[in-house]
């Protein structure tokens, strides 16, 4: 028998059933390829997982494109039957400006989405499995804990990244599949940002010295946000894993300091 292909939709549903039926949900827009795919697939899964939804773009006045790829995110939201809010930033000249820009964008997605759908609603970003590969590959370049490869995970807490276990490459299908409308920023291919030297210099060489690398370091960012302490070493946690596996099983494991995790057999 021939398997089909996963597509970007049942990704999105499968990483947003556990939040539960009857939620409220804002959709970070930008009008790029990735968050316009995003807001096709939460128009279409709104009502068979019974949840509200709101588009919002932010518009963060830093480029003379921005009004009209805030307008595409208007149009295409009427054209789906989504509510849209938008807002526009005025950011103050200086240094790191990527950084401020971002808090400043989640500071206001969280305002709209509070004021729209009240304070219980998620926030859903338009992150995908590479945005997650290179987001490790900076950590790991700029120094890191363990714990700090443990980088966007799906859910962590009121925000939600319903895409970030799908590739670029699905996105890109689903959007030519729907006729997906979207524009790109040229910022995103802007040398000057460390991120996109990852993302176009030192990720392909990579895939190319070891195919497959993305979903590797997709895995490995799981591993370092998983429920498993970090700070056991590596027999500790294969036994806690052991034990979460099989509720049946008895486990014994030592955690230094004269203490033990201990489950009895059931």
């Amino acid at each position: 028998m021939t398997s089909h292909p996963r597509t970007l939709l049942r990704t999105v549903e499968a990483n947003l059933r556990p939040i539960g039926r009857g939620r409220a949900l804002a959709v970070a827009v930008s009008g790029g390829p990735d968050s316009m795919a995003l807001l096709h697939c939460l128009s279409i899964l709104r009502e068979r997982l019974d949840f509200r939804l709101l588009a919002i773009s932010i518009d963060h006045g830093l480029r003379p494109e921005a009004p009209e790829e805030v307008d595409l995110v208007r149009r295409f939201a009427e054209e789906l039957g989504v509510p849209f809010r938008s807002a526009r930033l005025s950011l103050p000249s200086g240094s790191n400006i990527q950084a401020r820009a971002r808090e400043a964008r989640y500071e206001a997605l969280h305002c709209i989405a509070d004021e729209e759908l009240g304070p219980e609603a998620f926030l859903a970003t338009a992150h995908h499995a590479e945005d997650r590969a290179e987001t490790v590959l900076l950590r790991l370049l700029r120094g890191t804990s363990v714990e700090g490869l443990g980088v966007l995970p799906p859910v962590a807490g009121r925000l939600l990244r319903p895409m970030v276990t799908a590739q670029k490459s699905e996105v890109l299908c689903h959007n030519e599949r729907h006729r997906v409308p979207s524009v790109s920023d040229p910022s995103n291919q802007d040398p000057r940002f460390l991120r996109v030297r990852v993302r176009r210099e030192l990720l392909p060489l990579l895939e190319e010295l070891g195919p497959g690398i993305v979903q590797k370091l997709c895995s490995l960012a799981e591993d370092a946000s998983g429920e498993i302490p970090l700070g056991l070493n590596r027999e500790q946690r294969a036994q806690l894993r052991r034990a979460l596996s099989d509720p049946k099983a008895r486990t014994d494991v030592p955690l230094g300091r004269g203490l033990w995790l201990r489950k009895e057999s059931t």
